[in-house]
């Protein structure tokens, strides 16, 4: 066969194949645009809206204006949180709630965490049964200054040792309660000689039962000085079974009554 034929052979052949594969596409639908309808439809997340600590409040501080509604996920939402539809007015009545600890910015509101609008502060984190005692400190009584609240001390009572003790020094000490809890110490601001700002505690509120409170009221009138002692965190739990009660009733003896004239204690017969 002439070459010129089998070329144009070759030409015809490439030709008849690009034209079928042409037609064979355009036969082809083009692919259906997707419409909304068609698209699967993601679940929508439900929302509640929350009542959230929008700053830090300390504890016993008001809760003021630092409190703001913020829509949490429904599945996320806790018994306890206030949610909008269900104390719809929660925003203005909390206002002048007191924080019964702290709170920090972001955390959900909690009505166990708070004091109610015009009740005290000390009164409601008080314990059934137990008393709160104010007494005198300075910070070299304090464990300089490093005592707070909610921490555990011991009462130290340093006093005159009674003529013919004995004692070498003429001062007796005596740790009187031990294992305390510091509801609240007041603190202030102020120079030590090289000018530095330092905390200095003039009065330590403890938390007493009814013995222990008559019991560092006496120790008041008797002592020259009352020393708090700080505890180790790890003493919060300790069971304490003694304390100084002889200060009360005379080493035990019932149908006492004690005097305290210029620190001087003496006991008498509660007839007499």
């Amino acid at each position: 066969m002439a070459p010129s034929r089998v070329i144009i052979l070759g030409v015809a052949v490439a030709t008849a194949v690009g034209a079928g594969y042409v037609a064979k596409n355009m036969a082809t639908p083009a692919p259906a645009e997707a419409t909304p309808e068609s698209v699967q439809q993601e679940p929508a997340i439900s929302l509640t809206e929350v009542l959230v600590l929008s700053a830090d409040v300390p504890m016993g501080a008001p809760l003021g204006g630092n409190i703001t509604w913020q829509a949490w996920p429904s599945d996320g939402i806790n018994d306890a949180f206030i949610t909008k539809e269900q104390d719809p007015n929660a925003l203005e009545e909390l206002t002048g709630a007191l924080a019964r600890v702290p709170l920090y910015s972001g955390e959900p509101l909690r009505r166990s965490k708070l004091i109610g609008e015009g009740h005290s502060f000390m009164s409601a984190v008080l314990p059934a049964g137990k008393r709160a005692v104010a007494t005198q400190i300075a910070a070299d009584t304090s464990a300089g200054g490093f005592i707070l609240p909610n921490d555990n001390v011991d009462v130290i009572m340093t006093r005159r040792a009674p003529e013919g003790s004995g004692s070498a020094s003429g001062y007796v000490t005596e740790t009187i309660l031990k294992n305390i809890r510091v509801l609240a110490i007041d603190q202030n601001m102020q120079e030590d000689e090289e000018g530095k700002l330092v905390r200095v505690g003039d009065t330590a509120t403890l938390e007493l039962t009814p013995q222990q409170a008559e019991i560092i009221t006496v120790a008041q009138q008797m002592a020259d000085r009352l020393t708090l002692a700080l505890r180790s965190v790890a003493d919060a739990t300790e069971k304490v079974d003694e304390e100084a009660d002889h200060l009360l009733s005379g080493s035990g003896r019932r149908g006492t009554v004690r005097l305290i004239r210029s620190g001087e204690v003496t006991e008498v017969g509660a007839g007499k």
